[in-house]
C-alpha cells in the first residue's frame, strides 16, 4: 500500500467521522424540533418547528449521501444521549403545562448543540466540496439559532 492510499484512506475515515457526528447532531434536531412543534401553542412558532424538523432531515440526507459517494453502507445514527435526555425534558416540561418559552428554551440547547458540532466538523481538514456542503448548512443552523433564541427572549419580555 502507498503513502499517497494510506493518507487518502486516513482522510477518508476522518471524514466519516465527522460526518457522523453531525449525522448524530442532526438526528437530534430532527426529532427534538418535532416534539417541540407538537408541544408550542402558538401556531407560527408550530410551523416552524415542524419545518426545522424536516430541514434537519434534509440535511442528514444530504451528508448520508456524502459517505454512500465514500462507500459507506448502512448508516444507522440514533442520534445522543445528550439530545434524548433534552427531548424527554422537553416532553417533561410539556406535560407539567410549561409554556411556548420553556420549550424554546429546550429547543435553544439543543441549537447550541448543533451549532457546536458544526464549528468542530469546520475545524477538520475536509474535502472542498464536502466543506462547502456544512458552511451552507452551518450558516442555516446558526440563522434557526438566532430565530429560537430571539423568540424565547421575547416571550421571556412578556
Amino acid at each position: 500500500m502507498s503513502v499517497n492510499t494510506l493518507e487518502g484512506s486516513t482522510k477518508n475515515q476522518e471524514m466519516e467521522v465527522v460526518l457522523l457526528d453531525l449525522i448524530r447532531a442532526l438526528e437530534d434536531g430532527q426529532h427534538g424540533f418535532a416534539d417541540i412543534g407538537e408541544h408550542v401553542k402558538d401556531p407560527a412558532l408550530k410551523r416552524y418547528c415542524l419545518a426545522e424538523s424536516l430541514k434537519r432531515a434534509s440535511f442528514r440526507a444530504d451528508l448520508e449521501a456524502e459517505l454512500h459517494r465514500a462507500g459507506m453502507a448502512d448508516i444507522k445514527e440514533p442520534g445522543t444521549i445528550a439530545g434524548t435526555i433534552r427531548r424527554v425534558w422537553g416532553d417533561l416540561k410539556a406535560k407539567l403545562g410549561a409554556g411556548d418559552h420553556a420549550l424554546l428554551e429546550t429547543a435553544e440547547s439543543g441549537e447550541d448543540e448543533a451549532v457546536h458540532a458544526y464549528r468542530k466538523a469546520l475545524k477538520h481538514e475536509l474535502p472542498i466540496p464536502i466543506r462547502e456542503l456544512l458552511a451552507k448548512q452551518q450558516s442555516h443552523v446558526l440563522s434557526s439559532h438566532d430565530f429560537v433564541k430571539t423568540h424565547r427572549d421575547a416571550l421571556a419580555a412578556k
